[in-house]
């Protein structure tokens, strides 16, 4: 399907429900006021509201985009993936659409790109493209760890098979942005739980260290699971923890990271724990010692 064939594909939730972004001269038109809509909502988009004191996240967002372009496009890219349950999708960023009007608007990415049927499915009666398909388009438009960090939560939230939207790539082989699009395809992993964690772990891959492994379980007495590392070499035994803003401000997080690291220590995991002001030289640094020291020494060579 091109941008240009999508049609009203999904008129979906045509009942206004409190908190969600509704077309204003369709609210008129049912018999709101001009003065009501003004006084008592927010416009998101050209003709398009939500009430005053509704949060917008960025499935609303998303929502309010679909409804901007007469509910003729399809949600494409970090709106698309909001809308299959990715974490960490900024609630101000663009919408990305893909329809046929590209005029150039605030809040608005709208591209005309080609769609293949199997490409895009009905969510709430929104059409939104595929994880496959949402994956893809990350890895394209998107810079590569922005990408790749957003492709970890769209695997972490719906489940995605990495093979489908790399079967994908075969199809659009002259497409901008196809080569740095299967880069990210390649170093996607779920296993992150932040856009901190997949920083990470770039940086450990790209400066020549293995990949590492990520969410390590860690057995307990019984051999069952007892915590998860956030990633690194089960073989040597060496782990990196990111510790984000919430370990410290959450108290119930703390405790438990203390309590987590101490079991994995007594179990003989030597970790390394990042910090968010640390430079990555000082990280780069610390786990290729970690990694060093856990390395077998070379026996020297008898003399014949």
């Amino acid at each position: 399907m091109s941008a240009g064939g999508a049609q009203t594909v999904g008129q979906g939730r045509h009942t206004l429900a409190m908190g969600e972004p509704f077309i204003g001269s369709e609210a008129i038109a049912a018999g709101m006021s001009w003065g009501e809509l003004q006084r008592n909502h927010t416009r998101i988009f050209r003709d398009v509201y939500i009430d005053a004191d509704a949060g917008i996240t960025a499935t609303t967002r998303a929502y309010a985009g679909w409804l901007w372009s007469g509910r003729r496009a399809i949600v494409a890219g970090l709106s698309a993936a909001a809308l299959h349950g990715s974490a960490w999708v900024d609630a101000g960023a663009a919408v990305e659409l893909i329809h046929g009007n590209r005029h150039r608007l605030s809040g608005l990415r709208v591209f005309g790109d080609r769609l293949q049927d199997d490409e895009w499915q009905v969510i709430d009666g929104v059409p939104v493209t595929t994880p496959a398909r949402t994956a893809l388009d990350l890895g394209c438009r998107h810079p590569r760890v922005e990408a790749t960090a957003a492709v970890d939560a769209l695997v972490r939230a719906t489940g995605l098979d990495l093979a489908e939207p790399r079967s994908l790539v075969a199809r659009y082989p002259g497409r901008r942005g196809i080569a740095k699009a299967w880069q990210v395809l390649e170093s996607a992993d779920g296993g992150a739980q932040s856009p901190k964690e997949t920083y990470v772990r770039l940086l450990l891959t790209d400066s020549g260290l293995p990949r590492p492994q990520t969410q390590i379980p860690v057995l307990g007495d019984t051999c069952s699971v007892v915590a998860y590392l956030d990633m690194g070499w089960p073989d040597l035994m060496v782990a990196v923890e990111y510790d984000g803003e919430q370990h410290r401000t959450k108290r119930s997080q703390y405790s438990w990271d203390v309590k987590r690291l101490e079991i994995a220590q007594r179990r003989g995991w030597l970790i390394v724990r990042v910090l968010a002001d640390d430079k990555p030289p000082d990280i780069l640094r610390r786990v290729r010692a970690a990694l060093a020291s856990r390395r077998p020494t070379p026996r020297a060579r008898r003399p014949a």
